[in-house]
């Protein structure tokens, strides 16, 4: 018998089918079952068509059949099946689509007879996978060897189609009891990186079947091996019974997928399990989210947050990321594209029957329908965390303990672009609920005339608690939303107000807007009278930008504040980083006037330079103190043990 040569030229273009579009080699299977199905639609179609009673869906069914001695996987249907003049037109020219073809016929019948018709309805029931007609090559990615036997249904007659690669390929009368398709795959040696004979595992074989190919929606059956007790074993009580081996033919893929059924027919239980099937979590998910979107990208999503966080979430080895299906498909299974990286803890899927994909079904074609699918994610993953916010406190809560210092990467990100999408779902604590509060919140209590949002920073609620500007914050009775995460202040410098309210750190050495008449002119008074002790502060403590009088401490007797937009705590963030480089705000020394200590600061420096020398010590060591409560590492600790020996000695 004459071999031919493929019609698309050329060893060099099935290479670059075989070696260049697919990335992974067990797609071949997803690619042959889709095949397989589209075999099945199209005779469930032409049934339609002609009025076939014959044909029923139900007895429709993709069989594979794996032989590990030989070598061998076979991928069988009973579909419309191929003629030899189809098996030459179909598989000897690469990348002419059969299902291209019935598409374009399906599309002019429609065009012909009108819309509402029992052809469109059957169009809507039968999503043809194929597109490019190169699936069918993938085989060659993991065999030497393919033979194709079909027989066309309502034919007598079978064909053998078989092929070794690019060499070419024969066409042959052959014998098959039923219409359908047989595609028998030999596959090649074993190599070191590559383990070919892994592919007639049963175990592997259901593992891609599970990951590819389960919402296909006829059956995909395959012969298993399972141990069962023996009928005569012994019934001893406590014995262990003998175990046989037995054959039995296993439905591999559940073929609805749990999105596409009735909402009202999904039980919660329902989406737990399949959550926690489909992405290996051994716990519920804390909240799940479902829409349809019909339009120019039609598409389903089903959603789901996690209930704990996963423990690499927070490492450069996390990937976010939804699995993409088109029309049941398994086209990618972390679709990076469809969460922006605030949302990035969202797990799930979007399947959709308009997605353009490339040669491989690896890839997408077109970033514009991402682009909108993402958008309208994005806005629907918005809203039901307002509504769970809203409807279910505590549960948002933990899960804002869990995710929202994700949610606040966002705000910082791209210079607080994204604040009208976060904003009002960030959650701070505040001094006066002494438990999580939203900005809007926040506002809804603000007194007539406050006209900032009060926030300080620290390394926990307790280190917040102890600062002296929080004790002057409470007997005002402000409010103070208190910043734990390293991230928090730097994301509230970036958005800057929020429903026109400034952010102002009660450490910033601007408070002054918060005095009375009388406390202001206090201060005024104090400042005169210590004019000439603060330039003498100023020329000791050479590490601070200022040294001033406080109208806002009470009992402490100094405290940090600072200039300019870096903060204490963002200089600690800063500086904690793997970078040689330093920074150090503009640090403001406030000194309490009606504490003992300054007037015992102001005796020692008007009793001549030993007294200068005193009082220099002190302001040191205040200075020292300062550092302390406000959780940065002195400099020169060598200097403070200096300082307490002069003062203790004389």
């Amino acid at each position: 018998m004459a071999k031919k040569q493929f019609k698309a030229e050329s060893k060099k273009l099935l290479d670059l089918m075989i070696n260049s579009i697919y990335t992974n080699k067990e797609i071949f299977l997803r690619e042959l079952i889709s095949n397989a199905s589209d075999a099945l639609d199209k005779l469930y179609y032409q049934s339609l068509q002609s009025g076939d009673t014959g044909i029923r869906r139900s007895d429709f069914v993709i069989e594979l059949t794996a032989d590990p001695e030989a070598r061998t996987l076979q991928i069988s249907d009973n579909g419309i099946g191929m003629t030899a003049e189809e098996l030459e037109k179909n598989l000897g020219t690469i990348a002419r689509s059969g299902s291209m073809d019935f598409k374009a016929m399906q599309a002019g019948k429609l065009e012909q007879e009108g819309s509402g018709s029992e052809e469109e309805k059957a169009q809507r029931a039968t999503d043809i996978i194929g597109q490019f007609g190169v699936g069918f090559y993938s085989a060659f990615m993991v065999a030497d060897e393919v033979t194709v036997t079909s027989r066309a249904y309502g034919s007598e007659e079978a064909n053998v189609w078989h092929s070794t690669g690019a060499d070419g390929y024969t066409v042959s009368p052959g014998e098959k009891e039923s219409h359908g398709t047989d595609v028998l795959l030999h596959l090649k040696p074993d190599t070191e990186s590559d383990r070919f004979s892994d592919f007639t595992n049963e175990y592997r074989i259901r593992e891609m079947v599970r990951k590819y190919s389960d919402y296909i929606r006829y059956p995909i059956k395959m012969m298993v091996t399972k141990y069962v007790p023996k009928e005569d074993s012994p019934a001893e009580e406590g014995a262990r019974p003998e175990m046989e081996e037995v054959k039995e033919l296993e439905t591999l893929n559940t073929m609805e997928p749990i999105w596409k059924r009735q909402k009202s027919k999904v039980k919660p239980e329902d989406y737990n399990e399949y959550y926690k099937n489909k992405f290996s979590d051994y716990m519920d998910p804390s909240y799940v989210m479902r829409t349809s979107v019909e339009g120019l990208t039609s598409y389903t999503a089903l959603m789901f947050i996690p209930s704990h966080v996963p423990f690499d979430y927070y490492t450069i080895d996390y990937e976010k990321g939804l699995q993409l299906y088109s029309s049941g498909v398994l086209i990618m299974d972390k679709c990076k594209e469809l969460l922006p990286d605030y949302f990035n803890f969202v797990r799930g899927l979007v399947d959709s029957p308009d997605l353009s994909l490339n040669l491989s079904r690896e890839m997408l074609q077109q970033d514009r329908q991402l682009t909108g699918i993402s958008r309208n994610l994005e806005k629907k993953i918005k809203r039901e965390l307002a509504k769970w916010m809203k409807e279910d406190r505590p549960k948002y809560e933990e899960f804002f303990r869990n995710f929202g210092r994700q949610m606040k990467y966002g705000l910082y990100d791209e210079f607080g672009a994204h604040k009208d999408v976060l904003a009002d779902l960030v959650l701070f604590y505040s001094s006066k609920e002494k438990g999580l509060v939203s900005l809007d919140e926040y506002i809804e209590r603000m007194p007539e005339g406050q006209n900032c949002i009060y926030y300080a920073s620290g390394e926990t609620i307790e280190k917040i608690e102890i600062l002296p500007q929080a004790e002057s914050a409470k007997e005002k009775g402000l409010e103070v939303l208190y910043f734990t995460d390293q991230i928090d202040e730097f994301a509230i410098k970036m958005i800057r107000e929020y429903k026109d309210k400034a952010f102002k750190s009660i450490t910033d050495e601007d408070m002054t807007q918060e005095l009375t008449d009388e406390e202001k002119e206090k201060l005024r008074l104090n400042t005169e009278q210590y004019h000439d002790f603060l330039d003498f502060a100023k020329s000791v403590l050479t590490d601070v930008s200022d040294v001033v009088l406080s109208a806002q401490l009470k009992d402490a007797a100094v405290c940090l504040t600072t200039k300019g937009e870096l903060s204490l705590e963002m200089e600690k963030t800063i500086n904690a980083l793997p970078y040689e480089e330093r920074v150090q705000a503009e640090r403001v020394l406030e000194l309490n006037a009606d504490h003992p200590v300054m007037e015992a600061m102001g005796d020692m420096y008007s009793m001549g330079e030993e007294g200068k020398e005193k009082a220099a010590a002190c302001l040191r060591l205040l200075y020292a103190q300062a550092q302390l409560i406000s959780g940065l590492t002195l400099k020169d600790p060598v200097q403070l043990g200096e300082d307490l020996c002069q003062l203790i000695t004389r």
